[in-house]
Parts: structure tokens; sequence; C-alpha cells
């Protein structure tokens, strides 16, 4: 019997999880300069936690959550996004309490499961990397997630991403905008998506972002038209901080999200080409979030960026990983007789936070070269008998090819 992997998932092996690290390590970074602070929540939740604050009519609740019901008869669900997990955490952990004088900012790197069709950059088990701000309803907080990304993005080597900016509005102005949009969109309700003949009804909003149903969105109000006087403010002020850092953003009326918790700003990053997937991040504010999951009325904004996103991205740039990264020393041992210094070397290097390693095939000199330039080493430490016996070890730069004696006293400093 053969065993493959589940339907949209993927193994991230050696030789490929390398750029997942490094991707991984660029976010981590900026987080901690950011002063943002790390938190992991359990892989599945109670499943009304996403019921009650995604929103029972989104197609996240509708179709696409792993749900099951465990031993002791409770309904969990696998963790389908990244918000409402760290909302709960924040609330159960009292992070709220812990320093009245500041707002907590916490980011996550975690899996997210959705049943989906899979295709290019959307997998059933798929990876964000995620921001959350909670404590302040500041514009400058929304400004400052965007243009986190839009650095992190630079850093990685990705152009021509964009801002896309929106407003969804608030409990005082959006139903009115939603009885508009509803009046216009059942005029063509017969040709509209069977999708979204169903969300006019149960979420008229997620009509704007149906890439089927654009021609007929066309005709709708803007939503960015219907703000009350303080979603309008704050939408303005957001553009003016992005403006004031340099960060690009367009307004599209579309920008809505998916998910029912949003208030007030809404925001995507796409690039294109990288087929039908083009977006690689977006969030937005969720100011009644902490409210509905049982806290103090608490503003609140976020993101989430897909890292399979971000890898393909890059990949369509031609942005090659490691084709020129070089680290660590490889132990050659050339005859029986120097295999266990060869081993006590490599462990020596190791201990020095030198990457290394030695060929447990015990093959020819040119065999552990080959290995050590596949492995991307940038040296080889070979010893022999006589190099054993003078107390040296002769260093291979596995770049140019040049080779010098180095004492083994001095090696680890030569290298360090």
């Amino acid at each position: 019997m053969t065993y493959k992997r589940p339907v949209g998932t993927q193994d991230i092996v050696p030789g490929v999880v390398e750029e997942w690290q490094y991707v991984e390590s660029i976010f981590r970074a900026m987080a901690d300069d950011y002063g943002y602070g790390e938190i992991r929540t359990p892989i599945f939740e109670d499943t009304d936690l996403f019921l009650r604050s995604v929103g029972q009519e989104t197609d996240i609740v509708r179709k696409e959550m792993y749900t099951f019901e465990d031993r002791g008869g409770r309904s969990l669900t696998l963790r389908a996004e990244g918000t409402a997990p760290a909302v709960r955490a924040y609330l159960e952990n009292n992070l709220w309490n812990q320093d009245r004088e500041r707002v907590v900012k916490l980011y996550y790197v975690a899996p997210i499961f959705r049943y989906d069709r899979p295709q290019a950059g959307r997998y059933r088990q798929h990876h964000q990397l995620g921001l959350e701000v909670l404590g302040s309803p500041r514009p400058e907080v929304d400004a400052e997630i965007i243009t986190f990304a839009w650095n992190f993005f630079q850093r990685l080597g990705l152009q021509g991403v964009q801002v896309l900016l929106n407003s969804v509005g608030c409990p005082l102005c959006t139903p009115a905008y939603v009885q508009k949009l509803t009046a216009v969109m059942q005029e063509s309700l017969g040709d509209l998506c069977a999708d979204c003949q169903t969300r006019i009804q149960t979420n008229p909003l997620r009509v704007l972002d149906c890439k089927l149903c654009q021609d007929y969105v066309a005709r709708a109000p803007r939503l960015a038209d219907e703000l009350c006087g303080e979603c309008d403010d704050h939408l303005v002020a957001v553009q003016a901080t992005l403006n004031l850092l340099a960060v690009p953003c367009t307004l599209d009326h579309t920008i809505v999200r998916g998910l029912d918790y949003y208030t007030k700003t809404a925001f995507e990053f796409r690039v294109e080409g990288i087929g039908a997937q083009a977006s690689i991040g977006g969030g937005g504010r969720y100011d009644g979030l902490v409210e509905q999951c049982g806290g103090k009325p608490t503003p609140g904004v976020g993101i989430g960026i897909g890292l399979e996103r971000v890898l393909l991205a890059r990949r369509h740039a031609g942005i090659e990983f490691g084709a020129d990264q070089r680290d660590g020393t490889f132990v050659v041992a050339l005859g029986d007789g120097a295999w266990n210094e060869a081993l006590k070397l490599c462990y020596e290097l190791r201990a020095a936070g030198i990457r290394s390693d030695v060929d447990y095939r015990r093959r020819s000199l040119k065999a552990q070269l080959r290995l050590a330039d596949s492995e991307r080493y940038v040296s080889a430490a070979i010893l022999g008998d006589d190099e054993i016996a003078r107390g040296v070890v002769s260093l291979k730069n596995m770049v140019d090819g040049e080779q010098t004696e180095v004492s083994r006293s001095e090696l680890i400093v030569r290298l360090s």
C-alpha cells in the first residue's frame, strides 16, 4: 500500500523549507523591530468562536471550515483564520490588563485550514503570517500595519505590489448602504452567479468582491460615498498617513474582505501574474470583535499574509533563493585513520555554532567534496593522516577552490 499526502496539502522538505524559514525570519525580525510579541494559539478552537466572529453567512463558515465533534461531544474547528483565536487568547489570558498604558501588539506564524478547491497559491492547509493590534482606534495604527506589510514585501524583493484600500463603514452607516446595494443588485439578480444570488439575500457586501459579477458591481453605489463623517474622516486619515510614509495606495470600493467582523478600514495587497489568486495579504479594522467575543468594547486592526502566496510571487518574479548563499564547513576524512578525528572536529564546529557535517558513507575525496558543494558549504576542512600528525587542517574554499593550511587549534577562530 502506498500513501499520499491529502489533497490540498504539501510536504515542505529540505531544499524547499530553507526559503520558508528565510521569509519567516524576516517577518519575525520585523515584528520584533515594530514592538510585536509572538502568540501561539491551539490548532483547533470551539466552533462557536468562528460562527460568532467570522459570520455564519460567510463562505468560510458555510463551505470551508474543518469541523468535527470530539469524544466529549464538543464541536471543534481547525483554525479557519487567525484573528478570532488571537482575540480569544487576548481575553482569556488578560493581555488587556497587563499594561494599560500600551496597546497590545501581537504576531503569529500559523497554519490555517479551509476546505477549498486547490489551485496555485491556494491550499487546504496553508500558512499565515499575522499581525494584530488591540486597544487603539487611531488611523495611524491601520497605517502602521499596512506600512509593515509594504516594507516586508519590499525586503523580500517583490516589485509591483498594489495596495488597495477601502472602508466598509460601521454599524451607523453600513446598513443604509447595504439596502441601496441590495436594491440595485436585485435588478440583475437572475444574471448574477449562483453564489451571489444567495449572497444578496444573506451577506450583500460579499457581492462586491466576486470576480464573476464585476460588470454588475460596477453599476452599484460606492460604499465610500455613503460613509458617515467618522468613517470618512478615518479613511482620509489612513490615506494621509500612508502618503506621509511614502506608501502608495489606491482606493478600491470592491475591497470588503470576506469576514463579517470588519469595520472601517479594509485593505488588500496584490501581485499580478501569479494566477487567479493575486492577493498576497489583506486585513482591516475590527472594532466590535472583542465585544462579540465577550470582552469590553476594544478597537482592533490586523492583517493576514499568505506565506505560500508570497513564495509564489517570489518565484514568479524570478527571485532564486540560495543560488549564491553558502555557509558552514564540511569535514572531509581521508582514510579510516582520520574518521574519528573528523567526527570530533565536526562536533567542535557545531558546538561553536558553525554548520557542519561529514559523509557517513565514507567515500572518496572527490565524492566528499562533491557532496560539500551540493550542500552549499562555503568551505571544506580536509583531514588525513598527514594533517593529523602535523596538527593542521587543509581548508578548501568551495567557491574559488583555493586551499590553505590552518592550525587545528586556530581553526574555530578562523571560521567564526
